[in-house]
């Protein structure tokens, strides 16, 4: 293993020892090593760094503030903030992955039925400082006239702060500030933890080699719930399959195109002269975590129906690819699950993102690098997400799920 920075390491000792290294692993690294108050080693251990198989790699990467509970809303913020001072954030002598932000915006459509949950989201929002609005039907057709609002009771648009994302430029900016910075990334996988009272005291891996550690951060995406389990720990959270369907259309829309989730659940992007488009499977159910085989039946019989009536251009396309990725699906309420439990106090979880996890890997990152260094959150306080929901069963709501 090769480091640099300003720490000094040995191989049998590690402050923090970080399980999985992709956005959320990495941005945990990233934090930990630009705190000039935290001046300890760090270990990120990934099994696959090539990350081709990585929730992080094979998401739709885009980020949004149209949440229904103010966490969210306050952490996806603070990602955008972090996207626009990309360069900046993450260059190491002059030099940084290309984020490609577009801040084209999020489009949810509401009918009767969903339209005062969607106004209450909307004004929640707007009092947490997002750039939404809610528009009417009539709005809708005059902006974008190639919406088909005959169903529709209105619209909530994200006019700035919201758009789309290179998902890997996102990761290499973290690991490569992280690496100049001291972090140390190594390639093995987690087989054991040794726990003594109330600590881990030990990381065993695939390789043999048994370190001593200060902190473990559980970053195992879909391998999460196995990590917890090392410990005697429940976690609720497997691997969901979701299918991304790539096309071309006919006939060019030529105004603005934001990420539209129609009322189905199915939404829509585009990605340079073509479009991107995914939706919920109706049998949602937890898959083998090697089965990435794309659900093709699904784009026929579930999205294209639902693209074609909402967007009738879209009645002409021509399926190009298609690709599957996981998310690390929470179980309970599909929210992230962040901080140390009561039985372990220097385990802590970023788990659980359900397909939220690239816009949340910046403030998650922060908050645990603050757990680590202070003991307690100093930016935006993330103890709403924490274990204790877990033990107790009591779902943490957020109604904006998709």
């Amino acid at each position: 293993m090769t480091t640099s920075g300003r720490h000094n390491y040995r191989n049998d000792y590690w402050d923090v020892v970080i399980v999985g290294g992709a956005v959320i692993g990495s941005s945990v690294a990233y934090f930990l090593t630009e705190n000039p108050d935290f001046d300890g080693s760090v270990l990120v251990v990934e099994p696959d760094p090539t990350y081709e198989h990585s929730s992080t790699t094979l998401s739709l990467a885009s980020i949004r503030h149209q949440f229904s509970n103010p966490i969210n809303i306050e952490i996806s913020m603070f990602g955008t903030e972090f996207g626009r001072d990309f360069h900046s954030r993450v260059e190491v002598d002059g030099n940084a992955p290309d984020l490609a932000f577009r801040e084209t915006g999020y489009m949810f459509c509401a009918s009767d039925s969903s339209l005062p949950q969607l106004r209450r989201n909307v004004t929640l929002q707007q009092n947490h400082g997002a750039d939404v609005k809610l528009l009417s039907t009539r709005e809708v057709a005059d902006r974008f006239p190639y919406l088909n609002v005959d169903d529709l009771a209105g619209c909530s648009l994200g006019e700035t702060g919201e758009g789309t994302l290179d998902a890997y430029s996102l990761l290499m900016g973290f690991k490569q500030r992280a690496r100049h910075n001291g972090a140390v990334y190594s390639t093995g996988r987690v087989t054991g933890l040794v726990a003594s009272g109330a600590r881990v005291t030990h990381v065993e891996l695939d390789s043999g080699q048994r370190i001593s550690c200060g902190h473990v951060v559980n970053a195992a995406g879909t391998g999460a719930a196995h990590i917890a389990s090392l410990l005697g720990l429940d976690l609720p959270v497997e691997p969901r399959r979701r299918s991304v369907f790539v096309f071309a259309c006919d006939v060019p829309i030529e105004r603005r195109f934001p990420l539209t989730i129609d009322t189905t659940g199915v939404h829509v992007r585009t990605e340079g002269p073509y479009f991107v488009a995914g939706g919920v499977p109706l049998n949602d159910t937890a898959v083998e975590t090697g089965d990435f085989a794309v659900a093709a039946d699904e784009f026929y019989d579930q999205v294209w129906p639902a693209l074609a009536h909402r967007i009738p251009q879209f009645d002409r396309i021509k399926l190009l690819r298609s690709w599957a990725g996981h998310y690390a699906y929470n179980t309970l309420d599909q929210n992230a699950v962040v901080g140390a439990p009561p039985q372990v106090e220097n385990f802590l979880f970023a788990n659980g993102f359900s397909g939220h996890g690239l816009q949340q890997a910046p403030a998650v990152g922060r908050g645990i690098g603050e757990l680590i260094t202070y003991g307690a959150y100093r930016s935006l306080d993330l103890s709403d997400l924490g274990y204790g929901r877990i033990l107790s069963g009591e779902p943490f709501v957020e109604e904006a799920i998709i």
